[in-house]
């Protein structure tokens, strides 16, 4: 229930946005806001979610994830709603998601036995995406039918039974190597220097960089194409956001059927997947079809979720549980961050540039660039 209101939340913030102002520039600050304090904040949610009670952490931060809804519900419900207001409040949720993220991640794999630590990385993705599938749509029919007051309320309640489940779990206990912790900075220099000395774990961090900031960052800037470019207004963007969530369900169902990772791997199979979601980046910006476009935007979600579970699935491998939270954080930062950094900077280009030259020159130059740079490690082998 929390995922679902998580994805509500997305196509309710994204479209007040345009509304207030109809600028994809604004769009893209608002999920900017949502996402980038991560870039500084996960890092040091890492190095606690190392050290905290890792399921008391995960009820305190989706309480606050509550508030902050209620929050949001209570500023538009008042008539309050300015794009001032609609900053702090995105800012605010990027703030409790840099918390989210590091425990979150540290969270499913303690659910398990070490040895299906890679089955519950694939499972928890295919829960993320299914509600990605059905957030949006449910998002979109409740403004077009009770207004985004009452969806916002919904949103809010929803939090509710999420925080409840959190308070049943029973994780399995943390394997610890030592009984004296590291003082803070320490600790966080360790998480850095674990992800520079593990080839993978680098690899996998280089290339979801680049697919979040291109591909997940196009993502993010769906309102200025479901009603910019072919005028559907909120119902369309539910419609476009449950086409990605279509296409990322299938995504993490289609990874499960492929065969398991072994430590250490990076599946060819994946490599050529973030070229293909690369290259799709500019025929999102060209297609003037809304059936195509549909197409086009879950066919980029279903290969950055495979992608991205893959990446995710190569890190969790080869991490001990007293590094976990640390590397994850990391993981939060070139993802969510990167995707977040994305859609600022293309709701800028495409505001200065227009949509369609944004998405072809930074989809191919992108893909390009990611070609040469798979060829490089592949040459260096």
């Amino acid at each position: 229930m929390g995922l679902l209101s998580l994805w509500m939340q997305r196509v309710t913030s994204g479209w007040l946005a345009w509304d207030l102002t109809g600028s994809a520039s604004f769009v893209g600050l608002v999920a900017l806001m949502q996402f980038a304090p991560a870039i500084f904040l996960s890092p040091l949610f890492g190095v606690w979610a190392d050290r905290l009670n890792t399921k008391r952490a995960a009820i305190v931060v989706q309480s606050v994830n509550f508030l902050i809804a209620v929050a949001f519900f209570g500023v538009v419900a008042l008539g309050w709603l300015t794009p001032i207001w609609m900053i702090i409040l995105s800012l605010a949720t990027g703030i409790a998601a840099s918390a989210s993220h590091p425990i979150r991640m540290t969270l499913s794999p303690r659910l398990v036995t070490r040895d299906l630590i890679g089955s519950v990385v694939n499972i928890v993705a295919i829960n993320f995406n299914v509600a990605r599938l059905a957030g949006p749509a449910l998002g979109g029919l409740l403004i077009a039918t009770v207004g985004v007051t009452t969806t916002l309320f919904v949103q809010a309640v929803f939090y509710l039974p999420y925080v409840f489940a959190l308070t049943l779990l029973t994780l399995r206990p943390r394997r610890e190597t030592s009984t004296t912790p590291e003082p803070f900075s320490t600790a966080l220099a360790a998480g850095f220097h674990h992800v520079w000395r593990s080839q993978v774990i680098w690899r996998a961090m280089v290339t979801v960089a680049v697919l979040s900031l291109v591909a997940r960052g196009t993502l993010e800037i769906l309102p200025p194409l479901a009603d910019g470019v072919f005028e559907r207004g909120p119902e369309g963007l539910g419609v476009l956001l449950s086409a990605t969530g279509v296409g990322a369900l299938i995504g993490g169902v289609f990874k499960g059927f492929l065969s398991p990772q072994q430590p250490d791997e990076i599946p060819r199979l994946t490599l050529a997947f973030v070229l293909l979601g690369l290259g799709l980046v500019p025929l999102l910006g060209a297609v003037s079809i809304w059936e195509l476009a549909l197409g086009v935007a879950a066919a980029m979600a279903f290969v950055t979720t495979l992608t991205a579970i893959s990446m995710q699935t190569a890190i969790q491998l080869v991490l001990e549980d007293e590094m976990r939270g640390r590397v994850m954080s990391l993981w939060a930062v070139v993802a969510a961050g990167g995707s977040a950094l994305g859609a600022g900077i293309l709701g800028l280009l495409a505001d200065v540039f227009g949509y369609t030259d944004t998405l072809f020159w930074t989809g191919g130059i992108s893909a390009v660039g990611m070609a040469l740079y798979f060829g490089f490690v592949a040459a260096k082998r």
